[in-house]
């Protein structure tokens, strides 16, 4: 790979260019162009061709991409040669609509455990996984040697939750938390605020409407 800093969109359309792929290779396609993923996605094909020029040569002129072979170094790109073990704390209506999550599972992330403070919750079952008490996570961490951690907790305890998580030794925190969290140097965050997608689609619209 390039030692380049990638721009965080074009991982992200990384991401959906590699499912698209697999969408393709599922129906028996064995080549695409830059345009037919282009298509696919919502995109322009100079954008997926840029995208993909930041991680090396890819496809022939004139024919396009092997599906399967795109497939396979997209997959090594985004980190997902591997599987990746995650915790999640939080076992209210979003944690387990997160636990029973099928797509996590078919990319190759598993939710080994759900931990709570709630003690209505903690000894209940979440699609097989028992929740557990907050202060059992630590020991689960480090048994497991888990790297990745999920917060769906009221944006209240999300703090406190980020830092047992990078105490614990969790590299990654996915917040499902309407708040911002200060973390240690070296723990990658990304926020998941899904009132401010919805915002953002009313702020379009508006705009359109507007300009009718």
């Amino acid at each position: 790979m390039k030692a380049l800093k990638i721009p965080e969109a074009t991982v992200t359309r990384l991401s959906v260019y590699s499912r698209f792929l697999k969408q393709l290779d599922k129906k028996g396609v064995t080549t695409v162009s830059s345009g037919e993923i282009a298509e696919g996605v919502g995109v322009s094909p100079a954008q997926v061709r840029k995208d993909l020029a930041y991680f090396g040569e890819f496809g022939t002129r004139g024919v396009g991409y092997n599906v399967k072979d795109l497939i396979r170094y997209t997959v090594k790109i985004l980190g997902l040669t591997e599987e990746w073990d995650m915790v999640l704390v939080g076992a209210g209506n979003m944690g387990s609509a997160l636990v029973t999550y099928r797509e996590f599972k078919d990319r190759g992330f598993n939710i080994m455990a759900v931990f709570d403070n709630d003690l209505t919750k903690i000894g209940k079952t979440i699609a097989d996984l028992e929740v557990m008490p907050l202060d059992k996570m630590p020991e689960v961490v480090k048994e497991k040697n888990v790297r990745l951690g999920m917060i769906a907790v009221p944006s209240k305890a999300a703090q406190e939750v980020a830092d047992k998580f990078a105490e614990s030794g969790i590299q990654g925190i996915l917040n499902f938390a309407p708040t911002t969290l200060n973390v240690p140097e070296g723990v990658e965050v990304r926020n998941v605020d899904l009132s401010v997608k919805l915002e953002i689609l009313t702020f379009n619209l508006t705009i359109k409407n507007q300009s009718l």
